[in-house]
């Protein structure tokens, strides 16, 4: 039983510049590149709007692993305390810029602008909390939570 995150962001979507971000939590195995994920339900989702106006499309993206990070530390923690040790909990991203700053192969020189409490993400990855990576919007199912759908789509 590995927790998994699925994050993502819907950049200036909401009212007054804002960002919607959403996260799937679900527990499942490590993912295997090039081989689809082991879903089981969901135990956890977020779908909120970004307290900070972004500047970029990347940056809500960081501030939606900010979040979803933030989310999955406590249940990791929860998880060991039940016996459930947690390797690096994988953390999907569609967004290689977002991905990049998080894994400390972007430059941050570039990014000074960003709300300095996203680079909290990339200090946990950092110190193997979790593991950021890059995968295609089609893949990542915290996409649903992000977007604004019609009553008709939930009946």
């Amino acid at each position: 039983m590995i927790l998994n995150i699925h994050s993502d962001a819907s950049y200036l979507n909401a009212p007054n510049a804002r960002s919607r971000i959403g996260g799937h939590y679900f527990l499942g195995w490590l993912p295997i590149d090039n081989h689809p994920i082991k879903l089981n339900g969901a135990i956890h989702v977020i779908s909120t709007i970004l307290k900070f106006v972004a500047a970029s499309a990347a940056e809500a993206e960081l501030g939606a692993l900010f979040v979803n990070a933030k989310e999955g530390r406590v249940i990791r923690l929860i998880l060991q305390e039940l016996g459930h040790p947690q390797p690096p909990t994988p953390i999907h991203c569609d967004n290689s810029t977002a991905a990049g700053i998080a894994n400390n192969t972007v430059k941050r020189q570039r990014s000074r602008s960003m709300e300095m409490r996203y680079f909290w993400v990339a200090d946990q990855v950092q110190r193997k909390q979790f593991d950021v990576k890059w995968h295609p919007g089609q893949e990542n199912l915290g996409d649903y939570y992000t977007k604004h759908h019609p009553a008709s789509h939930h009946a």
